[in-house]
């Protein structure tokens, strides 16, 4: 590995030293170990995933090899039966295709849908052994090639104490006795005591009161769990603390667009510059680090145009990744796994490769979150596409009742670009019904706002990309949005039940489009329509950010993130 040399691990387990010391003494004469869990292992069993000892940035994805670490209880509040905080739309489809198997693999547990589609991955956000106690340490080596480890032997129903047993925990420990990372073990403390106080609100949801709140409180079936979204909202006001790296220059860096399609990259951004009460200056107080570097300014200030090549964006991320990761220990430690990029543009999946680590283990925020490019609901976030053209956002909200919407459904697009559209439009195009009205392009002298306000449904298909500013404008004008493809991952999905207020159908079924949105009564609809207006203060863009907002929301879906994550740096 470039020369570098290690120092060899040992791996540990209670109740087991003689067999572990013999195994020892076999591993002094290999060169490098890796311990990698099986991916297919016990699909009951959430794991958490552990850092990299410090080592280069400069490995391929594919020697980016994280352990996971069974959870202390099974998602169904350690006896089964329990409601999830963090889960996954069924819609999601497959998961992590295209991305380093080896990397934090999360295993899913299916079930019906809320749409009653099947295969409903659920994510949980668990616990860990000995959470708000002393957290078990677990260290990983790098290493060239991983090989695989037997997994861990079920466990037939997890309780809070069961996954104590030694034999469920995998440890790496460094053979060289280094000294403690405090700083680290006190932050990844204080989330241990946040995951255990969100597990007891997901388990205890129906047998307590809601929350006080001075602002708001969320309640109703436009959440999973309104209960444990809410104390994990306000854990992660209490706790959670973001660093922003402050190399690089505008406007690559700390800089972005304020308007147009790719809004939310810039407004995050700004938001996140002004930011004082979640941001840190110390980086050693920091559970999260974002890099700042905004694809949109990239393409538009790097990008040769027409030249189809992305690689000076790509030589552009990887440079900063280099210099954060010589000035800082901190990308080292976790090979990236709390750290994250937040890109709105189409291209920013594929720049998010120019580092194997990045691409595969850090939070990569997108508004392209495509399932079936690489894009992971258990590890990515899905951010939303707002279209501002002014910065006078409430002038692009509100709309009149059900009563006041003569037109089943609307889409008016720039153009049948994608596999979707030009199918939509030769079922529904060109005047068929008067319906459904679709168009290929908005018709001259007709306002797509005033159409949208007097539609029951917005149709929201795929272009070449799956993200669709649409959502968020019928969000806006109080029209339910109708999402045509199965690879977008909704935004906030782990904690928005998005089958309350939206209707999703399958590219498949477009002729069957009127049949399928005639088929909500009235009664049905009123109630989805006020389930939209409810749900609006998550996609609202404030200047300052106000809590609730889009912008916490972002933040608090990284939140979630970083839970599922426990990052133990070797030791100095």
């Amino acid at each position: 590995m470039r020369g570098s040399t290690f120092s060899l691990p040992c791996l540990h387990g209670h109740g087991r030293a003689t067999s572990c010391a013999a195994a020892c003494l076999v591993l002094v004469a290999l060169t490098i170990l890796v311990v990698a869990v099986d991916p297919r292992a016990q699909a009951s069993w959430f794991f958490l995933s552990s850092s990299s000892s410090s080592t280069s940035v400069r490995h391929a994805a594919s020697s980016a090899s994280s352990l996971r670490q069974p959870s202390s209880w099974d998602g169904n509040g350690g006896g089964g039966g329990g409601e999830h905080l963090l889960v996954t739309s069924s819609s999601f489809g497959a998961v992590a295709r295209g991305r380093n198997s080896t990397t934090k693999k999360v295993l899913f547990r299916g079930g019906a849908g809320d749409d009653g589609t099947t295969a409903s991955p659920a994510l949980i956000i668990g616990s860990s052994p000995g959470d708000g106690a002393s957290p078990s340490r677990v260290a990983v080596p790098p290493a060239a090639e991983p090989s695989p480890a037997p997994a861990p032997a079920p466990a037939p129903e997890l309780g809070v104490g069961d996954a104590t047993r030694s034999h469920d925990i995998v440890q790496i420990m460094p053979q060289v006795q280094r000294r403690r990372d405090v700083k680290l073990e006190r932050l990844e403390l204080g989330l241990a005591k946040a995951r255990a106080a969100i597990r007891e609100a997901i388990q205890n949801k129906d047998n307590r009161p809601p929350l006080t709140d001075k602002d708001y409180v969320p309640v109703g079936p436009v959440y999973r769990n309104a209960y444990a979204f809410h104390r994990s909202y306000l854990e992660m006001e209490k706790l959670f603390k973001v660093y922003v790296y402050e190399e690089g220059e505008p406007p690559v860096f700390h800089d972005g667009p304020c308007r147009s399609i790719y809004s939310t990259e810039g407004r995050f951004i700004y938001a996140m510059e002004m930011e004082n009460r979640m941001r840190t200056r110390d980086p050693d107080q920091a559970h999260v680090f974002f890099l700042p570097f905004s694809v949109v300014k990239m393409v538009k200030m790097i990008y040769e145009p027409n030249s189809h090549d992305m690689n000076p964006l790509r030589r552009t991320i990887s440079d900063y990744i280099n210099v954060v990761s010589t000035k800082y220990p901190h990308w080292n430690r976790s090979l990236g796994a709390d750290h994250f990029m937040l890109s709105c543009h189409d291209w920013g999946p594929y720049v998010s490769s120019a580092n194997g680590h990045l691409f595969s283990n850090s939070i990569r925020v997108l508004c392209n979150a495509n399932t079936s490019e690489g894009f992971d609901p258990s590890r990515d976030v899905s951010l939303p596409e707002i279209n501002l053209r002014s910065d006078a956002v409430d002038r692009q909200v509100g709309g009149p009742s059900a009563s006041r919407r003569p037109i089943l459904a609307f889409f008016a697009g720039g153009g049948d670009h994608g596999p979707v559209r030009p199918l939509l439009l030769e079922h529904w195009g060109n005047g068929q019904d008067a319906d459904v009205q679709v168009s290929e392009y908005l018709p001259r002298g007709v306002s797509y706002t005033d159409m949208m306000r007097r539609s029951r449904f917005c149709l929201c298909p795929s272009g070449y990309e799956v993200a669709s500013p649409r959502v968020v404008e019928a969000i806006y004008l109080e029209c339910v949005p109708v999402v045509i493809g199965g690879d977008y991952a909704l935004p906030f999905a782990d904690v928005l039940n998005w089958a309350a207020f939206s209707v999703r159908v399958a590219v498949g079924d477009i002729p069957a489009l009127k049949a399928i949105l005639a088929a909500v009564s009235p009664r049905q609809y009123i109630r989805m329509q006020r389930r939209v207006r409810a749900v609006r203060r998550h996609f609202m863009v404030n200047g300052p950010p106000r809590r609730f907002d889009v912008f916490h929301m972002i933040l608090h879906s990284i939140w979630l993130r970083r839970l599922n994550v426990r990052v133990i740096a070797a030791e100095e």
